[in-house]
């Protein structure tokens, strides 16, 4: 693997820690902006990789973001040609869109927090297993239906669809396995309005939750990601 493109809607949510284990494999990162960079021209087969981050706004709402269509069709050609991917909250939500899922509002309401993932079967045997136990971070108020041809890898009471992977070289994350403690700081700015609302127990709780969970997720994310990558190179 020589090179990835990331797809970044908002400037906190970015590659974060899957950033030094690409580094450290030598590959090559492009970063393009949505709503500014131009998604519709890029030839969506010829990066090695593909990461779609996330961002607070809805897989659907092509009306009020037109760029999320042009996701969904990059996607769309990656997925059918088996080409690597990651999907990361919206980035996942956009692939379930792209194979033909619905995304909609999570009947059980946001979950904006910490708690541990349970894993499928599946998701025991493969690299989700580094994640076993540890409390992630969540951060979404949309789920997806699970795709057809989808492995489900991990649930949550709130939301049962947490994780998939489909075909060899896919992967579907809809928490956030990529924030370190110290970049969680820009996400209590970036989501200041939301955090006053009371979500997540607001700023003090939230930020006290990160900085006691984020190490354990560090440890496991960097597993991760570098066992999925090692099984599709």
């Amino acid at each position: 693997m020589e090179t990835c493109l990331a797809i970044r809607h908002v400037a906190f949510e970015d590659l974060g820690l899957l950033q030094p284990v690409l580094d450290e494999r030598g590959v090559t990162i492009r970063t393009l902006e949505a709503g500014s960079d131009d998604i519709a021209g890029l030839d969506p087969l010829a990066a090695d990789l593909v990461v779609v981050l996330g961002g607070p706004i809805g897989a659907t709402e092509d009306q009020l973001y037109p760029f999320l269509a042009d996701e969904a069709r990059l996607l769309a050609a990656r997925l059918a040609a088996g080409r690597p991917v990651i999907g990361i909250c919206l980035g996942a939500q956009l692939m379930a869109r792209a194979l033909g899922a619905r995304v909609f509002a999570n009947p059980n309401g946001p979950e904006v927090g910490w708690s541990p993932l349970a894993l499928t079967e599946a998701g025991h045997s493969s690299p989700l297993a580094a994640l076993d136990s540890v409390p992630v971070l969540h951060w979404h108020g949309d789920t997806f239906d699970l795709p057809d041809g989808a492995k489900l890898m991990a649930s949550t009471a709130i939301t049962p669809n947490q994780a998939f992977t489909w075909g060899a070289a896919a992967l579907a994350l809809q928490f956030h396995p990529e924030v370190s403690a110290l970049g969680l700081e820009r996400w209590l700015i970036g989501h200041a309005g939301e955090l006053a609302r009371g979500a997540g127990g607001g700023v003090v709780a939230l930020r006290q939750a990160n900085w006691a969970h984020a190490p354990g997720l560090a440890k496991g994310a960097r597993a991760l990601f570098r066992n999925w990558l090692d099984g599709i190179a």
